[in-house]
């Protein structure tokens, strides 16, 4: 078996075992690996009623077929589960070193089910597996945890969650390689609320099979300026010019969703933090880009900030101070948080408090006021310890407006906050946001790449809705591929699915094409989506905030613009070959090989 290493480790906690299965062939021939075989064992082995941080639920860590092969940008490993924060089928994923290092240990993946009477950690050494007693690092930061793991394990890669996780937040990452994280819908609350503190694992052979190594070294070498083109920027300066560019825009996330234009944006570009903050550029495994970033403030020195943190902990709660920025992402690492949902759940708890729901008696001393960039940095802490009024912070933005009974102020689809991009400058991403098996996420079918682009004089402009439903299903099943054999997406970046398919064929000894990978694509999407039917969802959770459906974008290059999301969800069902509730036809079933998954409301 090639690209695999036909392992799987099943760890269950309530009877303190391990043991190893065989990864089956048919697993991989139809799911490929990362998250397409995390969603085919969910679907297999959790009730979808399940309760997420209850004994039932199962989380499932999954790397991909070219993680750690040598294929620039495999590296990434993806965690799925049940979501605490919005119940749905997830998958968050993450780069760094730690995937590679578990190939290289001798797994494709690791299931953890029941829960632990006390906090304990994996330890991985090649073929040795053992559960060890945490009780000394359950409470500690990630660092520390890092750290203290390195030390006790020759140096070995660390996963870790929090006091974030510990306290299920449902803004709870899971950490690994001090900074790097999967960190949306809660998934490090599933590991919090089963006691599994940390993973740590060490190899001390690489076990990784590829079968033509020198065909793939021939195509890494002819991929490497077609990536190169796409990614110059985020060489020199990380994903930060993001922020500029959705300004010029007028999409920029301004006053919790309220506005498109930060008026100090020269104060959060890419070129201040470089100039004032940047320490040095760190890489992934096998990455030739080098997107992340190590920035100091005045206090701290910190791994990011990336792109949707400057956002949502800066012109989102209007903070134009790299140091309070740097801050907040410093103690939403340490915390194990995610800095999307922590920096929006800020923000609508500050329109909150501008409203008068919120009253300054319940601040403590920190008004959640705008501007307020220390403020900020203490509600991350407090969110992390669920502290006063943290603690209801700590369960989301629409927990939060929803306990105010005005759940509109939350900038979230399915629960879920949406990335820093306002949908009504670009038509395709509202319907990506709306139908993410996820919630509102941007990484599972990105177009605004492709609807900037088409902002020349002969394309579709980004604010039209022709072929948007083309653009975005294309862009799911593509991001699917990408996540289960184990790309970054960035990695992906000038590259088509033909591409892909030569990647995967040598590595592993197959006869892929693009038609049979995109075939894999379209079947985990539409896994996903039964899964989530069966767990409770419906059309109506196909949705965006009211903000973005009814309130006019008011200023900039994007002003008098709503996103017109119920003129394409039609069009994207039945391109899908889903009905008109949203439901996958038998015909679409049979067509993919899902037929027991089969769903039809009582």
């Amino acid at each position: 078996m090639y690209g695999y290493n036909g392992k799987i480790i099943r760890v269950d906690l309530t009877s303190l075992t391990c043991t190893v299965e065989a990864l089956e062939e048919s697993l991989i021939r139809d799911y490929l690996g990362g998250r397409g075989i995390g969603v085919k064992l969910l679907s297999d082995e959790v009730d979808p009623k399940t309760d997420p941080l209850g004994p039932g639920n199962k989380l499932i860590i999954a790397t991909g077929p070219l993680t750690g092969s040598g294929v620039s940008s495999c590296c990434r490993y993806s965690v799925v589960t049940k979501s605490p924060l919005n119940n749905c089928s997830t998958s968050s994923n993450s780069g760094g070193h730690w995937g590679p290092e578990l190939k290289f240990a001798g797994y494709d993946a690791i299931i953890i089910q029941g829960m632990a009477q006390a906090p304990v950690y994996l330890n991985i050494v090649d073929d040795s597996i053992e559960l060890l007693d945490a009780s000394d690092l359950w409470g500690k930061f990630t660092l520390e945890i890092d750290a203290i793991l390195k030390e006790r394990n020759d140096g070995g890669r660390v996963l870790t969650i929090g006091p974030g996780g510990e306290s299920l937040s449902n803004m709870a990452a899971i950490m690994n390689d001090k900074d790097r994280a999967a960190g949306r819908n809660g998934v490090g609350a599933v590991l919090g609320s089963k006691k599994l503190k940390a993973i740590s694992v060490l190899a001390t052979d690489r076990r990784n099979k590829i079968a033509d190594k020198k065909t793939m070294m021939a195509l890494r070498k002819k991929n490497r300026p077609l990536i190169a083109e796409k990614t110059d920027a985020w060489k020199k300066f990380g994903t930060v010019p993001m922020v500029t560019t959705m300004n010029v825009y007028g999409t920029l996330p301004v006053h919790n969703w309220q506005k498109g234009v930060f008026e100090h944006i020269d104060k959060v570009s890419c070129e201040t933090m470089n100039e004032k903050h940047l320490v040095k550029s760190e890489t992934c495994y096998s990455c030739p880009i080098g997107c992340a970033r190590v920035t100091r403030s005045k206090n701290v020195t910190t791994g990011g900030p990336e792109y949707e943190t400057v956002v949502f902990m800066g012109p989102d709660c209007e903070i134009a101070d790299f140091n309070h920025i740097i801050d907040a992402n410093y103690w939403c690492n340490e915390y194990g948080l995610d800095t999307i949902s922590t920096g929006s759940t800020i923000a609508a708890a500050m329109e909150l408090y501008e409203r008068g729901y919120i009253k300054e008696e319940d601040t403590d001393g920190y008004p959640l006021v705008w501007g307020n960039g220390k403020a900020v940095v203490e509600w991350v802490q407090r969110i992390g310890r669920r502290q006063g009024l943290g603690d209801k912070m700590a369960d989301g933005s629409y927990a939060l407006c929803e306990s105010y009974g005005v759940p509109q102020y939350s900038m979230s689809v399915k629960k879920l906050e949406m990335p820093g991009y306002d949908v009504r400058g670009f038509q395709g991403e509202g319907l990506t946001f709306a139908t993410n098996s996820r919630g509102g996420c941007h990484v599972r079918g990105h177009v605004i790449p492709r609807e900037r682009m088409s902002e020349l004089p002969t394309g579709i402009k980004r604010t039209s809705i022709e072929q948007k439903e083309l653009w975005v299903k294309e862009a799911q099943d593509r991001s699917a591929i990408g996540d289960s054999l184990g790309f970054c997406g960035f990695g992906r970046v000038g590259l088509e699915v033909e591409d892909l398919a030569d990647l995967y064929n040598c590595v592993c000894g197959v006869s892929s094409t693009s038609e049979s990978l995109l075939k894999n694509g379209e079947r985990i999407v539409n896994l996903e989506r039964l899964w989530n039917l069966a767990a409770g969802f419906t059309k109506a959770d196909d949705t965006l905030p009211k903000r973005m459906l009814e309130e006019p974008m008011p200023e900039g290059p994007t002003k008098g613009e709503v996103n017109r999301l119920f003129e394409m969800l039609p069009k994207y069902y039945r391109l899908r070959g889903w009905d008109d509730d949203g439901i996958p036809t038998r015909e679409k079933l049979k067509e993919l090989g899902l037929e027991k998954y089969a769903f039809r409301p009582t």
